[in-house]
């Protein structure tokens, strides 16, 4: 279907109108807004209506690298040492066994199916990514508290980070197969690992940076709003310097949060906590609305056996490491049972990975029957599949977040009944 040609105000102003009743009608079936948001986008998406078509979407992405930015912002503002030092342990272990365990039981999966070492790698290096959008958006909407709810900051905060490390190290390996099959020079390890630690050191140093400023230029600021003005203006900067950059826009703004909340008075915190939230219903509403329209439907028949596997192996490394890690770190008994099912989201940045595969992927391996390099088809098989997994994981995510937080008691009582 042609796109349709309005303005792209109109289309916004469709889309808030229309995305805010989607979200209230979804809640009478006990779901999260944000399914009803991604409903709706792949109802005006190529897929369907073409309203929001990918000339659209191209012009909009900012909006979607605003919205991760003060997520990202509002997990640092969260992640309080003293805090998580009252978690003990068990945080750490959690984030250790849910990422490796993802890791190995997805490799260990698509190696029996497949037999590829290349592939199996590549996908279990993906698997541990995580969308903390999903996660922090139900956090909000249902004003949960609690400890689970810190435990669900500190995961997905961090383990955006880990994976970033492992997939660095397993892409590397799984390069180095690639150019061996095919009898070409080796690249080293070193030289292999050098890009990945590169973009979570400088991630870290301008996020702490930008972080540093707006504290110093915000510290005898009385008025609430002015506060949050500067906080526009620096997680801007911070982000224009991840695009500039190549950096984690992710990682940046955690841990610009995270200097702001363990460095400065709780009073400017409290300003933050006051008017943040004001403006991130409507970030997540755009969010998560262009999220639905990138979902194509016609990718669903792509997943096959291959993407059952991924699925069903990606949910037991994840809920399977956050019980074992539970355990080994002695945690409290619902942090154990359900850190796994409030981390299943997965979005842009396992996305941003498979990109990364095929591009990087492309010109490496020994050519196949079909013309291609095994570099080039292993980048087409992922990128495909990881994307059609994506619209299965960023639907039940939420969902099992919201399941997951009720069980632990955490969602308060009035605002259950209300929804």
């Amino acid at each position: 279907m042609p796109p349709i040609n309005l303005s792209t105000f109109v289309v916004i102003g469709i889309v808030i109108i229309v995305a805010f009743h989607a979200g209230k009608n979804i809640r009478h079936l006990k779901l999260p807004s944000l399914i009803g948001y991604m409903i709706l986008g792949v109802i005006l998406g190529p897929s369907l209506c073409n309203i929001l078509s990918e000339g659209l979407q191209l012009q909009l992405g900012f909006i979607t690298e605003i919205a991760l930015s003060f997520v990202a912002v509002s997990i640092g503002l969260e992640l309080k040492f003293s805090a998580l030092k009252k978690l003990g342990m068990g945080i750490i272990w959690i984030i250790l066994m849910e990422s490796f365990g993802a890791f190995i039981v997805v490799f260990g999966g698509l190696y029996l199916l497949t037999g590829d070492l290349s592939l199996s790698l590549i996908f279990g290096a993906i698997a541990p990514a995580s969308a903390p959008a999903g996660t922090v958006a139900v956090i909000q909407e249902y004003r949960a508290r609690g400890s689970l709810t810190k435990a669900l900051y500190a995961v997905v905060g961090f383990d955006d980070g880990l994976g970033i490390v492992i997939f660095g190290f397993a892409a590397s390996f799984a390069r180095m197969i690639l150019i061996r099959e095919s009898g070409g020079a080796e690249v080293s390890m070193i030289q292999m690992l050098m890009s990945p630690m590169k973009e979570i050191a400088f991630s870290i140093l301008v996020g702490a940076a930008t972080g540093w400023l707006f504290s110093l230029m915000t510290r005898r600021l009385k008025n609430p709003t002015d506060v949050l003005l500067l906080l526009f203006g620096y997680v801007f900067l911070a982000t224009g310097l991840c695009d500039m950059l190549h950096l984690s826009v992710i990682l940046t703004n955690m841990v610009f949060g995270m200097l702001v909340v363990n460095t400065q008075q709780p009073s400017l915190v409290q300003k933050i906590h006051d008017r943040l939230p004001l403006i991130m219903p409507l970030l997540f509403l755009l969010f998560f609305t262009l999220a639905g329209s990138n979902l194509h439907l016609a990718n669903l028949p792509a997943l096959g056996l291959l993407g059952a596997v991924y699925i069903v192996t990606r949910t037991a490394g994840l809920m399977g490491g956050s019980f074992l890690g539970g355990l080994l770190g002695k945690t409290d008994k619902k942090i154990r049972n359900y850190t796994g099912m409030g981390i299943l989201s997965q979005a842009g940045v396992a996305i941003g990975l498979a990109l990364i595969v095929k591009h990087e992927f492309a010109e490496i391996g020994k050519i196949t029957a079909d013309g291609m390099t095994r570099g080039a088809h292993l980048g087409a098989v992922v990128i495909t599949t990881v994307t059609a997994t994506c619209i299965f994981f960023e639907i039940i995510g939420p969902i099992l977040t919201r399941i997951a937080l009720t069980k632990a008691g955490e969602i308060p009582k009035d605002d259950n009944d209300d929804h």
